[in-house]
């Protein structure tokens, strides 16, 4: 039997080649791992690749490590690509180094993101065998895991899933982000008209089910107190979906809710990457949208209902977009988006059971879910 091959070793020339054509290389321990496909999704690698484009290498090489999960450090292991020949030549990195040796800081600062992305004690978390065949379809596999689903769902993938034999199946549950745009935002600027126009007509009166006498009349310039009383709606139902059902633990011995939690978000913790599984598709969201409409013609007189409705339907879509810049961005550091950002990635790689809010943190407040700050902290 043929001996298998062992790791590739990468001589100090190719590295610097690598990196000179744009790759971002990293190092722990000798081990060379190849971060350019995944460095801008990263809270922080847009800004890292700005300032290596720019002048100020010295900032890219500043910094002391970041606090890394577990899954964090499993996830680097799917970039592993080698071994480095000289390890030697990794010391002595930081400011000094930047000031005396530009050039070689140009092409070597790659490799000096370890400090950003790996820490200093980190170990080979070599990937678990996988407990499912991923050449077929998984929606029907994971129900087989039973009480291996919840740990398995929750070690994070870098590749694409594909759920269903049917191609035509296949195809409904995937969305572009932008379709989630192009579909409901006509919908939601045709029911503010339709809201509005009714609205003026004066008609419209809370309470009145109740009583004639002492009814409140709803004027069309409440439409906009409405509408954000809708969204703010939206926000809390958003976090109690995601918090109760999306992060619900089935139980080991069902099957059917194993396969119903990992189609409704277990896939999107398992590969929280796949492009085409970041939004909802449009046909099931349309059910869901039906059902919370029904719900409000029942509880509101049919205009307010409606008003109601509309800046529900509008908080959906800002919270479908946010949910995909979010993965897939590169807010400026510092700002609310980039903190957000750096929130939500600890949702999925460290704390799956806390950080619920996706286009606001303000539920995860008072519900007691919020992410410790310590989880933010560099390590000394």
């Amino acid at each position: 039997a043929m001996a298998t091959a062992g790791p590739r070793s990468f001589s100090a020339a190719e590295v610097r080649a690598r990196c000179a054509q744009g790759a971002c290389l990293v190092s722990c321990r000798r081990r060379l791992y190849d971060l350019s496909g995944f460095v801008r999704l990263h809270p922080g690698g847009e800004q890292l690749l700005r300032r290596r484009a720019g002048t100020d290498v010295s900032a890219a090489l500043d910094g002391p490590p970041h606090r890394h999960s577990a899954n964090a450090r499993r996830w680097l292991e799917q970039y592993y690509v080698g071994d480095l020949e000289q390890k030697q030549l990794l010391l002595g990195h930081g400011k000094g180094f930047a000031a005396q040796n530009p050039a070689a800081a140009a092409q070597l600062c790659a490799w000096y993101w370890v400090g950003l992305w790996v820490p200093q004690h980190c170990n080979h978390c070599l990937l678990p065998q996988d407990l499912v065949d991923w050449q077929k379809p998984l929606l029907w596999q994971v129900g087989y895991l039973g009480e291996k689903y919840d740990e398995w769902v929750h070690q994070p993938v870098d590749r694409p899933i594909r759920l269903f034999h049917s191609d035509f199946f296949e195809f409904l549950s995937k969305t572009a982000w932008y379709v989630v745009f192009m579909v409901w935002t006509p919908v939601v600027l045709y029911l503010s008209w339709v809201s509005y126009t009714s609205l003026a007509q004066g008609n419209t009166r809370l309470f009145s089910s109740f009583t004639t006498e002492y009814s409140i009349p709803v004027h069309k310039y409440y439409f906009p107190f409405i509408f954000l009383i809708g969204m703010i709606l939206w926000s809390l139902l958003e976090y109690l979906i995601h918090r109760f059902v999306f992060h619900m633990k089935p139980p080991a011995s069902n099957y059917y809710l194993i396969t119903l939690h990992f189609l409704l978000h277990g896939q999107h913790h398992k590969s929280p990457f796949d492009s085409s599984r970041l939004v909802f598709p449009p046909v099931p969201a349309s059910l869901v949208i039906g059902f919370f409409y029904g719900v409000l013609r029942l509880l509101l007189p049919e205009v307010l209902g409606l008003s109601v409705f509309v800046g529900g339907l509008c908080g959906y879509v800002i919270y479908d977009m946010m949910h995909y810049y979010l993965h897939y961005g590169s807010p400026r550091k510092g700002s609310y988006l980039y903190g957000l950002k750096a929130y939500h990635v600890k949702h999925h790689f460290e704390h799956q059971k806390s950080g619920f809010g996706i286009s606001t943190r303000f539920w995860d407040y008072p519900f007691r879910t919020l992410i410790p700050e310590e989880s933010f902290k560099k390590e000394d």
